[in-house]
């Protein structure tokens, strides 16, 4: 039996997409530095202009799940990456975001077959966002070495199967890609 695992020495080949949420962007915008960084240090031109990287801004964390599926479908990145913060107020509404947003994120995952990345980080003070965006450690760059694993992993795991590309079996036809539209 064989053992499959991630590598990071193939990242100046691999694609990918981040989606930020721009509410909370004191926050998002660290993850995002964080993200950049480690991407970086791993050979990936991080350059909105180049070739590996492409960045989607959307309002907030709740859109964050439908551009990403939208993105995975492409099928023009090797993994998307999704970075935003919810923190908690005084209603119900971070549940509400929290549980949908997770939810999407993980279905855009299983229902393309590319590695969807949850960067989203939720906290019940913003004290709390800010050491999970730099203060203490800085999460994106987490967010972006799973991808980096995932995106290596998932291209071995491909080659087990060659010519099956796209999404898993049993899903229909699809909706159009943004290339498409």
């Amino acid at each position: 039996m064989a053992v499959f695992e991630g590598s990071f020495d193939r990242a100046g080949s691999q694609r990918f997409a981040i989606v930020i949420g721009r509410f909370n962007d004191l926050i998002t915008s660290k993850l995002l530095a964080g993200c950049q960084d480690c991407l970086k240090r791993h050979g990936v031109d991080i350059d909105p202009q180049g070739r590996q990287v492409d960045y989607v801004w959307v309002p907030g964390c709740f859109e964050i799940a439908t551009v990403a599926r939208q993105l995975a479908l492409s099928q023009r990145y090797d993994a998307v990456i999704c970075l935003g913060a919810v923190i908690r107020g005084q209603t119900p509404h971070f549940d509400y975001v929290c549980a949908e947003v997770s939810k999407g994120i993980a279905a855009a995952s299983f229902q393309t077959g590319v590695p969807v990345m949850f960067g989203i980080v939720t906290t019940d003070t913003m004290q709390q966002a800010l050491e999970r965006a730099g203060i203490k450690s800085n999460l994106g760059w987490d967010y972006a070495m799973s991808a980096l694993e995932m995106a290596s992993l998932m291209q071995q795991v491909r080659s087990l199967a060659p010519g099956v590309d796209g999404p898993p079996i049993g899903l229909g036809a699809l909706p159009p890609t943004l290339a498409e539209a």
